[in-house]
């Protein structure tokens, strides 16, 4: 190796200047207003004066509440789908197709539309209401406690 073959290694060129180095002057502030200032922040949705996006858009109008509805079920489903004796309960009403998997939790309430005239147990998870208590009783049917 001779003395023309050796190579210097470059030196770094990152300029450090003032407190602190990394940057200098405007630190990448830029120079007057709000943001160049410490502790000076804009609201994200602030679009310069124009209405935002979120005041744009279309307004939802009332309330939703976090606990959703029951499913209701008729008594003329029970009628239809199910058999004589046969157990009505959360399982049952599944398989039948009354009650799918989205709604599965939300519990289910019968509710006294139309008749009915087979003798069905009901299971405690199921809420009855009092018309139609008084029409599966009538029927022979029986409600868990």
């Amino acid at each position: 190796m001779q003395i023309h073959e050796l190579k210097v290694k470059a030196k770094k060129t990152r300029k450090r200047i003032g407190r602190g180095g990394k940057r200098g002057t405007y630190s990448g502030r830029g120079m007057k207003g709000q943001k160049s200032r410490s502790g000076g922040n804009v609201d994200p949705l602030f679009e310069g004066g124009r209405s935002s996006l979120m005041q744009r858009m279309k307004k939802l109008r009332g309330f939703k509440s976090i606990h959703p509805k029951k499913v209701v079920v008729s008594l003329d489903a029970l009628e239809k789908h199910f058999s004589e004796g046969e157990t009505v309960n959360l399982e049952t009403l599944k398989k039948k197709g009354l009650l799918n998997n989205k709604n599965k939790d939300y519990g289910v309430k019968i509710l006294n539309n139309g008749k009915i005239t087979k003798k069905l147990v009901i299971a405690k998870e199921i809420l009855v209401s009092q018309k139609a208590k008084e029409a599966i009783e009538k029927a022979k049917g029986e409600i868990k406690k």
